[in-house]
């Protein structure tokens, strides 16, 4: 077994090249040459007797080995780059913070974020991704992620924020065409926007487990098209409550299960830091929590 301890300027070099895309950005990155980072990517490759990148004149890419070693060292080396903050946390949070976030929330999280958790840390640079997939922490460099929903990635940091409460929602003049389902059992001969994931059509679900598959003729992988497939009276719309809560009060959209039990979608705020968390970190996550408390009451 190679002892890497002495090995650090390769390992960041490793790490910072898959972070980066390149010899040369990662370069940037590390105030030195390409050569100089390539050279210290191949003698760590050397060291550890394994190929880390397949290299072409127009893209590196991983290996298997090179992506199983990059997934156990990136969290080392950022718990490494924190470990300072451990002793002098009365030091003002900076540097990047780069959060990953799903845009059906951000109109309801970015304004208070924005005014003001930014104008409270104003050394800190933030580096903000909106998308409804689970992001691969590790590799695509992010440092917190928020998420509705389980956990798909292991070996995180996962903090439960909150319980999001569902509701089913349509507009009124679907309901002038179809009436107002007066049970259960009339939910699924209503029309649904259905919500899909990697082209699959995903069940609603109720608070007792049962379930069953939406039909309907518009399908939709963000919770931002569910709501104006709802609005445009195209179908029924079964999604987070925090979302529709404007519509429902304005009377836009009707709240078709008031007294129905529907589950509750958990808030997740992920890291791979361990137990060394930076303080631009920790008081994001904290933050959150208490934003995340109000979505719930909405």
């Amino acid at each position: 077994m190679p002892n890497l301890l002495d090995e650090t300027s390769g390992l960041m070099a490793f790490v910072r090249t898959m972070e980066a895309g390149s010899f040369t950005a990662a370069a940037r990155d590390l105030s030195t040459t390409p050569s100089a980072v390539s050279k210290s990517v191949a003698r760590l490759e050397k060291k550890i007797g394994a190929r880390l990148f397949l290299r072409s004149t127009r893209a590196l890419t991983l290996t298997q080995d090179g992506q199983a070693f990059f997934e156990r060292v990136a969290p080392l080396l950022r718990e490494l780059d924190a470990s300072d903050e451990a002793i002098r946390p009365e030091a003002a949070p900076s540097g990047r913070l780069r959060i990953s976030m799903p845009g059906e929330l951000a109109p309801l999280l970015l304004p208070r974020l924005f005014g003001t958790f930014a104008k409270d840390y104003p050394d800190l640079q933030l580096d903000i991704g909106l998308t409804d997939r689970f992001v691969n922490l590790v590799r695509e460099d992010y440092d917190v992620v928020l998420r509705a929903g389980s956990p798909m990635q292991e070996d995180l940091i996962v903090r439960r924020l909150a319980d999001l409460p569902m509701a089913i929602v349509a507009s009124p003049a679907l309901l002038e065409l179809t009436g107002r389902p007066r049970s259960v059992d009339d939910l699924p001969g209503l029309p649904f926007a259905r919500y899909t994931m990697d082209g699959a059509v995903q069940p609603v679900r109720l608070a007792d487990g049962t379930t069953f598959i939406p039909r309907g003729r518009v399908d939709c992988d963000t919770g931002s098209a569910l709501i104006q497939a709802a609005l445009s009276g195209l179908g029924a719309a079964f999604l987070l409550r925090c979302l529709v809560a404007d519509d429902v009060r304005a009377g836009t959209l009707v709240d078709l299960a008031p007294k129905i039990a529907l589950p509750k979608l958990p808030l997740n705020i992920l890291h791979a830091y361990g137990r060394t968390v930076p303080a631009r970190v920790r008081l994001f996550c904290d933050y959150m929590a208490g934003e995340a408390r109000t979505l719930a009451d909405l």
